[in-house]
């Protein structure tokens, strides 16, 4: 009997890595003869880099960097197995966890250190990168990452731009002459769930922008400095990123990449599928789990448990999703190829609670479900 367990990360609780190890001792009480294919999957958001490290047999480097308030940290990030591929969390340097609460404030924070990220990978000899840029705490269209990179950003006297989504309305001049040479032979793909456009009613600021401390104001302010950056984008480079699928993702970091580095953006769950030869292990298991921190009516918008249930569906194998809660509206998600879904908690419990006991929770949820599994004879 072969089973495929294919969770996303329980945020801010467990890797996918480690939820998928809880899930296995659950089986294993069960069916201590099945063999288990574990895939711990991401969508290109927090726990990329080890999803696809553990998946390929990689490994991780570590460097100096900057947080989004200019401030020193030391950020992680993957080379696949094949040691020809970087994997990079924009998080790692950008991420909203990196900047505390009363801190956060997009008309300050800055992609620079997510530049220095993808410099570091150029110098040290990667060709090509695969960049998950969910989580952001930034807003300013990848204009700091452009600066780490080499590019000019300047005002209309000639001095580069302080950082942060606040100063892009400053920017009169794009000047590319010392940008890192090392860009032209580079390929980047982005993993982007996202499909918001830069700017207006649906981009970057108006939907992610309060999530990061903006308030109305701060939205109309950020919204309008976006617009103009891509108006000296267009007039400098040549390149029309504002309307483009993405372009508004990780507070405009879509646009910028494919601005200044010429990146394709692609589904970030597909990007890692294809790297894991999940679907190949699919196609040939007897049962699928999947597990993701929380489980609603949102899931089906392209969260890993909704890629796993499409695969599923495709080979007509039975997926069970396990999850920290489980939210309204999730019939649909039957519909979309999940056979059932389970919430890990025993009863009313606190989140507190649930996130602390998180592994037993897992473990002993996969041990009920295997023990229904057996009774109804699908073995």
């Amino acid at each position: 009997m072969l089973i495929v367990i294919a969770p996303d990360s329980f945020k801010e609780c467990l890797s996918a890595t480690e939820v998928a190890e809880s899930i296995m001792r659950g089986i294993l009480r069960i069916a201590p003869d099945a063999e288990i294919r574990k895939i711990p999957m991401a969508d290109g958001g927090e726990g990329t880099v080890e999803a696809l490290v553990a998946a390929t047999g990689g490994q991780i480097h570590q460097m100096n960097t900057l947080d989004p308030l200019m401030r020193p940290i030391i950020a992680k990030y993957g080379v696949l197995g094949n040691v020809e591929v970087a994997v990079i969390e924009m998080a790692a340097a950008s991420g909203l966890a990196l900047v505390e609460p009363e801190n956060r404030n997009p008309l300050k924070t800055s992609t620079y250190g997510t530049g220095l990220m993808i410099k570091h990978a150029l110098e040290q000899g990667f060709k090509r990168i695969i960049l998950g840029i969910g989580g952001s705490a930034t807003n300013d269209g990848g204009a700091g990452m452009a600066q780490a990179l080499g590019f000019q950003l300047l005002d209309s006297k000639g001095n580069e731009i302080a950082p942060g989504g606040g100063n892009l309305h400053q920017i009169a001049k794009i000047d590319g002459s010392n940008k890192n040479p090392m860009l032209a032979n580079l390929q980047i793909t982005v993993a982007c769930d996202v499909t918001n456009p830069l700017c207006g009613p649906y981009g970057a600021s108006a939907i992610f922008g309060p999530q990061k401390g903006a308030n109305t104001q701060m939205v109309t302010q950020l919204d309008t400095a976006l617009g103009h950056f891509a108006e000296i984008i267009s007039r400098d480079l040549q390149r029309e990123v504002a309307d483009f699928p993405g372009a508004g993702a990780a507070g405009g970091l879509g646009a910028g990449l494919m601005a200044f580095t010429n990146a394709t953006l692609a589904p970030g769950f597909q990007i890692i599928s294809d790297l894991t030869n999940l679907e190949d292990s699919i196609a040939n298991c007897d049962l699928v789990f999947t597990a993701e921190g929380r489980i609603d009516h949102q899931t089906q918008f392209g969260k890993t448990p909704i890629g796993v249930a499409k695969l599923a569906r495709k080979y007509n194998k039975p997926l069970i999703a396990l999850a920290g809660s489980v939210g309204s509206g999730t019939d649909e998600l039957h519909e979309l190829g999940i056979t059932a879904i389970f919430s890990i908690a025993n009863g009313p419990i606190s989140m507190e609670e649930s996130m602390t006991n998180a592994p037993s929770l897992l473990e002993k949820k996969a041990e009920q479900v295997m023990r229904l599994f057996f009774a109804n004879g699908l073995s």
